[in-house]
């Protein structure tokens, strides 16, 4: 099986380029890029907003729109809980799978909470959502679909 693991926010290997354009933030010039008041800080500013512009500029976007989490759950609440916010006027339903991050389907659970319609479309044995099933989920008032998605190089059950 040749996969492609996406899911690196714990155990990622670092390309040594960006480790040693790293690697004087974790030792010598160390800051927070949001305080504003001393030099460590406009340091680690300036090279937030280096990386933030080189990534903008990798997928055609602005750097005004590249926004650096901390991790799953700190991405998923911001992108799932501001996309309700923007869109709640449009329904009241989400669609996500079984096999979604904790974090995903904590935050459905939530929704729930609050009086939000969400649908968790189950999986097979192997972890595969039934396309067909996730179409049938789908329904007028429904927001967001939320679902992980894998790729397994060579399985065809994977190209659809």
């Amino acid at each position: 099986m040749n996969a492609v693991y996406l899911d690196y926010h714990a155990t990622t290997p670092v390309d040594p380029r960006v480790l040693e354009a790293m690697l004087p933030f974790f030792t010598e010039r160390f800051g927070n890029p949001h305080s504003k008041q001393h030099a460590f800080g406009w340091d680690a500013r300036d090279a937030t907003d280096k990386a933030r512009g080189q990534v903008a500029a990798l997928i055609n976007a602005a750097a005004g729109e590249i926004t650096f989490t901390g991790g799953a759950t700190e991405s998923s609440n911001l992108a799932l809980k501001g996309a309700v916010a923007a869109l709640r006027s449009r329904g009241d339903h989400i669609v996500t799978a079984a096999t979604e991050h904790k974090s995903v389907l904590d935050v459905c659970l939530q929704f729930r909470e609050i009086g939000l319609n969400v649908t968790v479309v189950g999986v097979d044995a192997g972890g595969v959502i039934d396309l067909a099933a996730l179409r049938a989920a789908m329904r007028p008032g429904t927001i967001l679909v939320s679902v992980m998605a894998m790729y397994e190089w060579g399985n065809a059950n994977y190209h659809n």
